[in-house]
């Protein structure tokens, strides 16, 4: 059985507020944990009126909080964002309050526009052309190896599990070469997903962390008990995607029957280009739709996700994605 986990961007529906979108990450996660999926994941995103995930690692000692086993990180934290140090002491702490259970995945965009990544950074002197460095001083105050000069507290001996992420070829390279297990967010950005799985399954090599590849793969999940009443709740996804594309980023809306009918083609040309690695539909619907997938990429680890504006439905979209994936 291929191990499936799951990415949260704690969706804030239109109507409602930050602190119910928390409230439902953690409930979900301990779902997922439930459900057997392997880790759960929340996203650094910035300026974003839909998403609360923006204080990254404290929406994970919250969901921490209401687990026990279940792998619990970032997907990702945008490093060129942050001090290493400051990351290294944050996820540090995390390991200290959930031991052994905290992955740290990294990226290189900004999370926003440029005018957010000031406002964040103070300064854009910090080029994520130094995101390789950026990496190698975070492994560093973790091994606790003394080449900084600095000792990261808590951080120094951590037991976080590194993550490169990408939707480029870059983080394929560069994950292949440090020997860390990668993760293509193909969800959003599919173009170059063929390649980077090419270069990172060729150029991998072994280190202390990872003996041979380890491939996550993203993959959007709109399922329900029948195919109409997924291609509904797929909708909301929709809009806030075409939004999005258009720079109107919004909060999640609720389903529109019947939404991508009332799209021209360029609408249905930015759904198609950006949902190239989903699945909709009932349970045999999705199951076709992700086996498809996984026989295509064979992936080591999938990891699904879908906005979804009802928040029961969304629970019952994980729970048909976790069934369907047990049997492939």
């Amino acid at each position: 059985m291929i191990p499936y986990s799951l990415l949260d961007l704690v969706p804030i529906v239109q109507g409602g507020d930050a602190r119910t979108a928390l409230a439902n990450a953690a409930d979900l996660a301990a779902h997922a944990e439930a459900l057997g999926y392997t880790r759960y994941w929340v996203a650094e995103h910035h300026g974003m009126p839909g998403i609360a995930s923006a204080a990254t690692s404290v929406v994970i000692a919250h969901v921490g909080a209401a687990t026990s086993t279940i792998r619990i990180g970032a997907g990702g934290i945008m490093l060129p964002n942050h001090a290493p140090l400051v990351i290294a002491e944050q996820f540090g702490t995390l390991d200290a309050l959930f031991p052994g259970r905290i992955d740290l995945g990294l990226g290189r965009a900004p999370g926003s526009d440029q005018r957010v990544a000031r406002a964040l950074r103070r300064t854009l002197e910090s080029s994520p052309d130094a995101f390789p460095q950026d990496v190698l001083e975070l492994q560093s105050y973790f091994a606790d190896d003394g080449q900084t000069g600095i000792r990261a507290t808590p951080g120094a001996g951590a037991d976080v599990r590194l993550w490169i992420l990408g939707s480029s070829t870059f983080g394929a390279q560069l994950a292949a070469m440090l020997g860390l297990p990668y993760a293509f967010a193909s969800h959003f950005a599919p173009d170059a997903l063929d390649a980077a799985i090419a270069i990172y399954r060729r150029d991998f090599r072994p280190s202390a962390v990872c003996e041979k590849p380890h491939l996550m793969l993203g993959f959007n999940v709109f399922a329900a008990d029948s195919d109409a009443e997924a291609e509904l709740i797929a909708s909301s996804a929709q809009q806030a995607f075409v939004a999005i594309r258009t720079g109107q980023a919004i909060q999640l809306p609720p389903p529109v029957p019947g939404f991508r009918e009332t799209l021209g083609a360029q609408g249905n040309a930015i759904l198609d280009h950006v949902l190239q690695c989903s699945a909709t539909g009932g349970p045999e619907s999705v199951k076709r739709q992700i086996a498809a997938f996984v026989e295509r990429t064979k992936p080591d680890e999938l990891m699904v996700t879908g906005m979804i504006h009802d928040h029961g439905a969304r629970r019952r979209s994980f729970e048909i994605a976790a069934e369907v994936v047990r049997d492939l």
